[in-house]
């Protein structure tokens, strides 16, 4: 009988495996995700900053000349992309779609994306076919050395990137191309509600919009626990609020809806398992009830292909943002929504409407 060849101990596979993976898992988290002292996700600022004005200013307001560059699977995308539906803006803001790719590290075109040749004032010494976002960066702003993403206005006249802050982009979409606009009467961000806009903007994004990767990219178990604990009180307080009126903010449609709603209708696909946005019995994921209340109710709905994200790619991207050490809560109870409850209510939801 062959001599068989002595095995590892399984405790030091095992340990072997777990140091590799949380070593490996630390570096891209360091890279990808910075991290307070505490070991909570603090996400960097957007540097391009710049607002549409008039004649005389650097971008004035024109039809065809700004361009979006979008991610389906991106949240923050996602938002700017329901703004240039509710408003009709799909003539006077083209799009250009791109998708992740792990293998390149980062957001790439479909087709190689080619500035227009240099226009007087171009940022561009030289124009060449871009591959990938971070090549269109560096050909927009030359030495431009912080993040890649998406969304970005683009100026395709002098080659510029007016704005790459999401927050921002949907503010501008909403009133800067309103001449242009097929629903202009329509303002997701009026006068008399700014102030309880910008109040529930502000608790949202922290607690749920950026939450939700809080939760996913936390680094120690004490920063995971605080990041789930204020994802689910706020939900709860907006499932309470939602019980009581139409909208957020009352019975008008806001910006406050659009920014909740792209985090809402990826909850179930995609932060509930990937991001361990869960009480780990997915006791209190956001009802499909509250989706279709901000979603559907509105004077000019979107198209399904511009509401509902890709949910395939994030997965493909996140496919493990948190190592095995960190844990959720206890449930509080059973039972909860499934993706298809948010797809069934918000088809029901259409068909109301239109009866």
């Amino acid at each position: 009988m062959p001599k068989q060849k002595a095995a590892l101990p399984p405790n030091l596979i095992i340990k072997l495996g777990r140091w590799g993976w949380e070593t490996v898992w630390h570096v891209m988290m360091s890279q990808m995700a910075p991290r307070s002292k505490a070991g909570a996700y603090v996400r960097p600022e957007s540097e391009f900053r710049q607002r549409l004005g008039d004649v005389s200013s650097q971008f004035p307001a024109a039809a065809g000349r700004y361009h979006l560059l979008v991610g389906m699977s991106c949240p923050w995308a996602h938002r700017t992309l329901v703004v240039r539906a509710l408003k009709g803006l799909k003539n006077a803001i083209p799009i250009t779609v791109l998708r992740p790719s792990p293998e390149a590290g980062g957001w790439i075109f479909e087709q190689p994306f080619e500035p227009r040749s240099n226009p007087a004032g171009s940022n561009l010494a030289s124009s060449y076919p871009c591959q990938s976002l971070a090549q269109f960066y560096a050909q927009a702003h030359p030495g431009y050395g912080g993040r890649n993403t998406v969304p970005v206005l683009w100026d395709s006249q002098t080659n510029a990137i007016v704005n790459n802050e999401s927050s921002e982009i949907i503010v501008i979409l909403n009133e800067a191309l309103n001449e242009f606009a097929e629903n202009p009467d329509l303002d997701l961000y009026p006068e008399a509600l700014r102030p309880s806009i910008d109040a529930w903007n502000t608790k949202i994004y922290e607690a749920i919009n950026n939450g939700v990767y809080r939760c996913g990219f936390a680094q120690t178990q004490a920063a995971y626990d605080r990041a789930v604990n204020e994802l689910f009180g706020a939900l709860d307080e907006i499932d309470a609020l939602l019980a009581t009126r139409r909208y957020v903010c009352g019975d008008h449609l806001s910006l406050t809806d659009v920014r909740l709603f792209t985090t809402l209708i990826r909850f179930d696909v995609a932060y509930f398992g990937i991001f361990k946005c869960d009480r780990a019995a997915s006791s209190n994921t956001p009802s499909s009830a509250v989706i279709c209340a901000i979603s559907i109710n509105s004077p000019a709905s979107p198209t399904p292909a511009t509401l509902l994200p890709s949910n395939g790619t994030t997965t493909a991207i996140f496919f493990r943002s948190t190592p095995a050490a960190l844990f959720p809560p206890a449930p509080t109870s059973t039972s909860s929504p499934s993706p298809m409850d948010v797809r069934r209510c918000h088809k029901n939801s259409v068909k109301n409407e239109r009866s």
